[in-house]
């Protein structure tokens, strides 16, 4: 009989002021039962957090000393010293996972304010992920059902379409397909209402479609399709067509994704010499310490992505 080893994981563990210490401390017994989990935490700031959620910290907690000062956790503020931990604990998961120590990386939830106030010169965990390793990393958000894939990410609504031409997109495409399992088909939106309309609201889809031709024609098959109407992509009968699709900037993409999967979607950094996935969803602060229940299907869900590498 083979015994299948478990994938080793480094957890960075987000903003200690808000709800991923106690996702980290509640799920570990089912988490550990499918990886090897590295918590990226000093052992003082875990007993001050597991204290103030009346939690006792499990035996088989393995640790990485985050080298990060110790301060008091402020549940639900945001606050620099916070920050500054998150920060820590995520550069110390990265390095684990460039010294080849695990097989990839989870990260909870960072509050991008309390990262501006620590003095981090980064927008978040991707932002950092291109920096650390000088390379385009792609965000993909969603689930097994679909996934979706940012062009451009955040960046002000006015900055799009000047961000958009058939080079970049082209490129962008390419590096999208080398770095998912084979899809049959994949969608991409047009950016203006109705896709343009064949130039009457807009002729951006004349540079998607361009892109579109020249990704599948270096790609060697007819992966990706559209420019699809925007409006209509999500309904159900467009999800029986594809599992992934690419949106050209962050609410067109996320807005509908969220409003279908919000619950089990989490976030990929792809075209990294490290697997990287995310949760979902933010810090909660609003909820962080007060004993409400907490949806664990995306901190699952992004464990489970490492585990089966898809």
């Amino acid at each position: 009989m083979t015994v299948t080893k478990m994938k080793k994981v480094a957890i960075s563990v987000g903003d200690l002021n808000g709800i991923g210490i106690e996702l980290i401390l509640r799920n570990h017994d089912q988490i550990s039962k499918i990886i090897s989990p590295l918590y990226c935490i000093d052992r003082d700031m875990l007993l001050q957090a597991g204290d103030k959620l009346q939690l006792k910290v499990p035996s088989n907690f393995q640790t990485v000393d985050a080298v990060a000062p110790y301060f008091y956790i402020k549940a639900g503020e945001i606050d620099k010293q916070s920050g500054a931990y998150s920060y820590a604990s995520f550069r110390a998961a990265v390095q684990l996972a460039k010294d080849k120590k695990v097989d990839g990386i989870c990260t909870l939830p960072i509050h991008k304010k309390a990262w501006e106030l620590a003095g981090i010169n980064y927008k978040g965990h991707t932002d950092a992920l291109r920096d650390f390793f000088k390379t385009d990393a792609i965000m993909m958000l969603g689930c097994p059902k679909l996934f979706v894939a940012l062009f451009t990410e955040h960046v002000p609504l006015r900055e799009v379409a000047p961000s958009l031409t058939a080079e970049k997109l082209t490129n962008f495409l390419i590096d999208f397909a080398k770095s998912i399992k084979p899809s049959d088909m994949i969608g991409v939106l047009g950016l203006n209402p109705h896709a343009g309309d064949g130039g009457v609201l807009g002729n951006e889809e004349e540079m998607i479609t361009q892109a579109i031709k020249q990704a599948n024609s270096t790609i060697g098959k007819e992966l990706f399709t559209g420019p699809l109407v925007p409006d209509v992509a999500f309904t159900p009968h467009m999800r029986t067509r594809y599992t992934h699709m690419v949106a050209m900037y962050h609410d067109q993409g996320l807005a509908p994704l969220k409003a279908l999967y919000f619950d089990e979607s989490i976030n990929v950094s792809l075209c990294l010499p490290i697997l990287r996935t995310s949760v979902d969803h933010g810090t909660a602060f609003d909820i962080a310490y007060k004993g409400i229940e907490l949806n664990n299907l995306s901190y699952l869900n992004a464990v489970r992505y490492i585990v089966d590498d898809i």
